[in-house]
């Protein structure tokens, strides 16, 4: 058996688009971008009580904050980061 065989694929129900837009303010956007859409990472958060609010104000202090890189840079930054993760930002 490989070890890619040994692995399994965590599971964590999030809330639907619509579940998560109704528990929102009216005009409440993704971090400050309106994608016509809510994406899939705070819904995930919405499951976490206690750390999505603490997760989601981390983030808008890195990407919002005040600091040396402006906005593009820290978008770039993130997309790095991602890539090097595996993960499609």
């Amino acid at each position: 058996m490989s070890s890619q065989e040994n692995i399994r694929e965590a599971w964590v129900s999030i809330p639907t688009e619509e579940e998560h837009r109704a528990s929102l303010p009216p005009g409440a956007r993704a971090g400050n971008y309106d994608f016509g859409y809510l994406p899939a990472m705070g819904r995930l958060q919405a499951r976490h009580k206690e750390i999505g609010p603490l997760f989601g104000a981390l983030y808008r202090q890195v990407m919002f904050g005040p600091g040396e890189l402006d906005r593009q840079e820290r978008e770039m930054v993130a997309a790095v980061a991602a890539a090097a993760q595996d993960c499609r930002y």
